[in-house]
């Protein structure tokens, strides 16, 4: 029998955890050709989400648990589930409950077919307008900068081979991007329609910051495109000034008595002054990044682990 290991980052779900645990086990046990475990992962949340986490690895040993000594960040969390899982297959999902985990089957069948990764697909979103328009400006960011192929849908429920597991956690510098690890150790992708429920209980933990620092975790931990981006504004920017000032000299010997305008010179030198600190940022975060990665800064601290030593249940 293969086994499937679910991992569910959590934060601010002490009122909705229970039932997603539950639709796993329900959905599982319908299937019934699977062992399963299930990993949650307290990011540190500041309401009772270990105390629900606890409960449940207690009653349920085939529940794992892990919580971070403070925030760490999704990825970071989906990073500390996959490096702890087991199984053939490992499935990712949110603890809100919006991602149904009764529809899990549908993900397995596809990496039963032969593919390596699939991304469950929604076709109506229930996430807010900020969440909605984060997601786009996400998809547009993983297409340009991390080769993502135009027709793939991108979510945070998906499922994954072991072999790609595997490559995955190979990755131990600071800022994790599982997006980018699953594109890094695959192709073989493809995606399945399931539905997206409205949110329950409480609120989208992704504020703006969480978002920008996403995006900046995409394109600078696995491309370089932002820095070639940055070479060609900066040779662009170069020309237009070489033939601005040829054009003025040029205006000059024919009419020597136009005034030369403070008014231009200030415009271009702002201009180009402002490209240039755009470009040393972009340099100074990647030379930062590569600091924090060579001082072995941690994707996470783990705080407390429960039932990690632990094997999965078979709901045959």
């Amino acid at each position: 029998m293969k086994m499937v290991s679910f991992v569910i980052p959590c934060y601010r779900s002490e009122k909705t955890l229970p039932s997603v645990v539950a639709e796993i086990e329900v959905a599982m046990k319908s299937i019934g050709k699977y062992t399963y475990e299930i990993i949650l992962i307290n990011d540190c949340s500041p309401d009772g989400t270990f105390e629900i986490i606890k409960k449940l690895c207690a009653e349920k040993p085939y529940v794992k648990g892990i919580s971070f000594a403070k925030n760490f960040g999704q990825h970071a969390g989906l990073m500390a589930g996959l490096r702890q899982s087991k199984g053939d297959y490992v499935v990712c999902l949110d603890d809100d409950g919006q991602t149904p985990a009764d529809e899990v089957g549908k993900l397995l069948e596809k990496l039963e077919e032969g593919f390596d990764a699939v991304y469950a697909k929604y076709e109506h979103k229930q996430h807010s307008s900020f969440r909605n328009l984060g997601s786009k400006m996400n998809e547009l960011m993983t297409r340009v900068m991390l080769g993502k192929p135009s027709w793939l849908y991108i979510s945070s429920y998906f499922g994954v081979k072991r072999f790609v597991v595997e490559d995955m956690i190979r990755y131990e510098n600071s800022y994790p991007y599982v997006i980018g690890l699953v594109l890094r150790a695959t192709k073989n992708i493809t995606n399945v329609v399931v539905n997206h429920r409205e949110r329950e209980e409480g609120v989208s933990g992704y504020t703006m910051k969480k978002l920008l620092g996403l995006w900046f975790n995409g394109f600078t931990a696995f491309s370089v495109i932002p820095l070639r981006i940055a070479t060609c504004v900066g040779v662009g920017s170069a020309g237009i000034g070489f033939i601005y000032g040829i054009f003025t000299v040029i205006k000059r010997l024919i009419n020597p008595d136009v005034p030369m305008g403070f008014s231009a010179m200030m415009s271009a030198l702002v201009f180009f002054g402002g490209m240039i600190m755009i470009m040393l940022g972009l340099i100074g975060e990647y030379i930062g990044r590569i600091y924090i990665s060579m001082n072995n800064s941690p994707q996470y601290v783990i705080r407390e682990r429960i039932n990690t030593n632990l094997e999965s249940v078979d709901d045959r």
